[in-house]
């Protein structure tokens, strides 16, 4: 996929018809129909640009997911989704990515509107990557065979396996990237034969509605896709609690990770975690240091650092080190933050105030401690929630702002002196997370030798981004099982074993 970074500054979508759809009355898609919350509640949604309210969104309570997991079990029990066969349920998603592709401008805007990203990433890369998920979970819809198997106990049987969709599926996805979120979780599920319960983060609701109704025109059967806006507690913390709930995925937090799986425990719910990272970026003697600082300054840049795969700790040889660091300082110096819809905006604001004085504190933790601040970092003065990037030098381990996920444009760097691979892996892994990590060289024996040694569910050589057919996931406290791929679909599934005596 294009990076968004190499293309012509783009036409930007009109704000005009995004607007018009945040200013509507929203409410919850509950068994096929538009329903009004039962406690009658909603919540304001902001721009996080200028802070200013640009929507009010049905707040579901627990009452409405009990409502929900209702019309999703009767979805599954119906022979209409039960026994519709794969080629029609992938017609289906197909037909949804070309709704979307057909409104990918209001999307994008949407998406501009309520996250505050830069409107060229998302009409040149979330969108996309949001309709190319769909349309490539829609090709599993047809091959999810079992297999026969070969018994060697006594008498003659022929026995095989089927793959059976695991029922009722909750979907909590973040504000950092809602729709390509939302359409990574939406697409594997239904082409398994799963019915979902979509909760999008309470920050970023507008591109999920917008979905809704394109599912509605459709028309996919009643209570296949079920749409809860609001708060985690209580509609989420309802969701993953229920008995009616057979699987449980999210994407966020690792502390919100945890009392998922608390809450999973009750009916021993299947759960997907996409968790927390704190992402190194490794770059050898023998790299091309330019090539290596566009790398690590978007690794880490890109959606203003709200990325759980950034690339927020840069190790670089000795070799390199002084230039890497001043090349990637004068990139975060010269970014100009402003509106998404901005043509010229390089960065566009974190989602919150609480955001931004989290990012704030955690540089200001570093400094305190010894940490220089080499570049960026500055006061941002004005309406909306910006954060200059920053980058520092002198950290050490056990500092906070090294240690911790940050979610914002904060890049901690640090040399080494030799090429000892070992002794590279071993710092690289000293982390609580194990999602992601980059390496920038030019020698194949070393980079596969270090994709072996890192603690790491997803090595990137020299660039490359994510795929829908690359599996995605971490280790350690970054979460379990994976994402995408054949692995993600086979998560929407049970295997059932059938043995009969001949």
């Amino acid at each position: 996929m294009t990076s968004a970074a190499t293309l012509e500054k783009p036409q930007v979508p009109s704000l005009d018809k995004a607007q018009a759809f945040a200013a509507k009355k929203h409410r919850l898609f509950i068994g096929g129909q538009w329903v009004d919350p039962l406690e009658g509640k909603s919540f304001a949604s902001h721009n996080p640009a200028t802070g200013a309210k640009h929507a009010d969104i049905a707040e579901a309570s627990a009452a409405d997911v009990d409502r929900a997991v209702a019309a999703a079990r009767a979805a599954m029990d119906n022979p209409e989704w039960s026994e519709m066969k794969p080629s029609r349920r992938a017609r289906l998603i197909n037909l949804l990515a070309d709704a979307l592709e057909a409104n990918i401008d209001e999307f994008a805007a949407l998406e501009t509107l309520d996250n505050g990203m830069p409107v060229r990433d998302a009409k040149f890369f979330h969108i996309p990557h949001a309709i190319e998920s769909l349309r490539y979970n829609a090709g599993w819809a047809t091959k999810l065979n079992g297999e026969t198997i070969a018994l060697s106990g006594m008498g003659t049987w022929h026995a095989y396996t089927l793959r059976e969709p695991v029922g009722v599926v909750a979907q909590i996805v973040p504000w950092n990237a809602p729709l390509a979120m939302a359409c990574a979780k939406i697409g594997p599920a239904l082409a398994a034969g799963c019915a979902v319960i979509l909760k999008p983060a309470e920050e970023t609701s507008l591109t999920a509605l917008r979905l809704a109704h394109l599912i509605e025109e459709i028309g996919f059967p009643a209570g296949v896709f079920n749409l809860l806006t609001g708060f985690g507690e209580p509609a989420g913390e309802a969701l993953t609690a229920h008995p009616g709930v057979d699987k449980v995925t999210f994407t966020g937090s690792t502390e919100v990770g945890r009392l998922i799986l608390r809450a999973a425990a009750g009916n021993f719910k299947r759960v997907t975690l996409e968790l927390g990272g704190k992402t190194p970026v490794i770059v050898l003697p023998d790299a091309d240091p330019l090539k290596a600082i566009e790398g690590a300054a978007r690794a880490i840049f890109t959606n203003a650092g709200q990325v759980c795969n950034a690339g927020s700790r840069l190790f670089v040889h000795e070799r390199h080190f002084d230039q890497v660091v001043e090349g990637v300082g004068k990139i975060a110096e010269a970014m100009k933050l402003g509106s998404g819809f901005d043509a010229d905006t390089a960065m566009g604001p974190v989602i919150s105030q609480t955001q931004r004085d989290r990012v704030r504190g955690y540089v200001e933790s570093g400094v305190s401690q010894g940490a220089t601040l080499h570049a960026g970092g500055r006061e941002i003065d004005g309406e909306g929630f910006f954060v200059a990037p920053a980058v520092l030098t002198g950290t050490s381990a056990d500092m906070a702002v090294r240690r911790e996920e940050i979610f914002g444009p904060v890049l901690c760097a640090m040399s080494f002196a030799d090429q000892d691979l070992d002794r590279i892996a071993a710092d690289a892994n000293t982390s609580d997370y194990g999602l992601g990590a980059v390496v920038w060289t030019n020698d194949l024996s070393a980079a596969h030798k270090l994709a072996r040694k890192l603690k790491a569910g997803t090595v990137r050589v020299n660039g490359g981004g994510l795929d829908p057919a690359l599996p995605f996931g971490g280790f350690k406290q970054s979460g379990w099982g994976r994402e995408n791929g054949r692995e993600g679909i086979d998560a929407y599934t049970e295997v059932k074993s059938v043995a009969m005596a001949l």
